[in-house]
């Protein structure tokens, strides 16, 4: 059997590692493709050496454009990939452009579709992400569900064939990356950027809602700026950020923000473990400040994951609603998430896949 993997974002890298052992160890082939939708060294490779993923037997090397654009390449290059494999299915992850180019060549190519993280929804259309997933997962064959709510949102759209409560293989990724970080605590970052655990606030931001509009930029950036006079503020800084930052002319020079380069995924193990607070827009990195135990708030008016703000862990904010200092001072600790289920999820998704190709 050979099943055709598409990945090409951080959070798609990260979640392959476990999912690529359990393909190994059930002597299934795999060919990865990497689209090259983060292509800079510090969101792409790293996570391959770090994570000791096989490195991609194609790297379409697609790079930045347009929704649209950066889609119709991917499908383009992924349909000759495709006519040479001949696989017997395609695994996708997530909701990148990169998961609704795969579903799509698949789909019309008659080759079954499995989904990571399906039945995942915001219900706000105006998100890429969401288009992507919904999509995605109209198109699929095997639905692998992170929780028992991701099953009824597809059970509410129609969709209960091949529908499957597997757990959350972030934490099967998790898991791996803390016993490959194992020692790091207090370790090569922290010592870098003289952090002690427990005293500063990470940040990420690259939600293009977030990002895109110059106005609610700045004053997210603001509102950071503020929390960083009496906090230390730790933000590895996002490319797309990066540059629309500087088309607004906010100075990253003169802000007491403390800005590093993107993170490799074990030292973003070791910020996000010794965080105090964590801030962010990332539907990956909400999850994951949750498997630390680091109480999250998230700059979005809503989230797929949740089941982080019923327990607890979780704060939605809308910076231009609200002050984003004040809900960094009483954010707290929550209670336990039983349904991500406990680290076995990569070996449930394959031993799907096996049985029903």
């Amino acid at each position: 059997m050979k099943i055709v993997t598409v990945v090409g974002a951080r959070p798609q890298f990260i979640k392959a590692a476990p999912v690529s052992s359990a393909f190994q160890s059930h002597g299934i082939e795999e060919c990865l493709i990497h689209t090259g939708q983060h292509y800079d060294e510090d969101m792409s490779s790293v996570f391959f050496d770090e994570m000791g993923i096989p490195s991609p037997a194609y790297d379409l090397k697609v790079g930045s454009g347009t929704h649209g654009r950066q889609t119709g390449k991917m499908m383009a290059l992924l349909d000759e990939v495709m006519e040479k494999e001949q696989p017997d299915g395609m695994l996708i992850y997530g909701d990148t452009n990169s998961t609704l180019a795969g579903a799509l060549v698949a789909a019309k190519m008659h080759v079954p579709i499995a989904h990571v993280e399906a039945g995942l929804r915001s219900f706000n259309r105006k998100m890429p992400e969401e288009v992507n997933r919904v999509a995605a997962d109209h198109l699929s064959s095997l639905l692998f569900c992170p929780t028992f709510i991701a099953v009824e949102n597809l059970k509410r759209e129609g969709i209960e064939s091949g529908v499957s409560h597997v757990g959350d293989v972030m934490y099967d990724a998790a898991l791996l990356a803390k016993e490959k970080a194992s020692g790091r605590a207090g370790g090569p970052l922290m010592e870098t950027h003289g952090l002690e655990s427990g005293s500063y606030v990470l940040v990420t931001i690259h939600r293009a809602e977030n990002t895109d509009d110059s106005e609610r930029l700045l004053g997210i950036f603001n509102s950071l700026s503020e929390l960083a006079e009496s906090k230390n503020v730790l933000l590895p800084l996002h490319p797309r950020t990066k540059a629309n930052l500087e088309r607004v002319g906010f100075s990253t020079e003169d802000s007491p923000i403390q800005f590093v380069t993107p993170l490799g995924f074990l030292d973003m193990v070791e910020a996000e473990a010794n965080a105090a607070v964590i801030v962010t827009d990332s539907g990956g990195v909400q999850k994951e400040a949750y498997f630390h135990r680091v109480p999250c708030v998230t700059l979005r008016p809503e989230t797929e994951w949740v089941e982080t703000v019923d327990a607890g862990w979780n704060t939605l904010l809308d910076p231009m609603e609200r002050s984003l200092v004040d809900a960094v001072s009483v954010v707290k600790q929550g209670t336990e998430i039983e349904e991500y289920g406990e680290g076995d999820a990569s070996e449930k998704i394959v031993s799907e896949i096996s049985k029903a190709l």
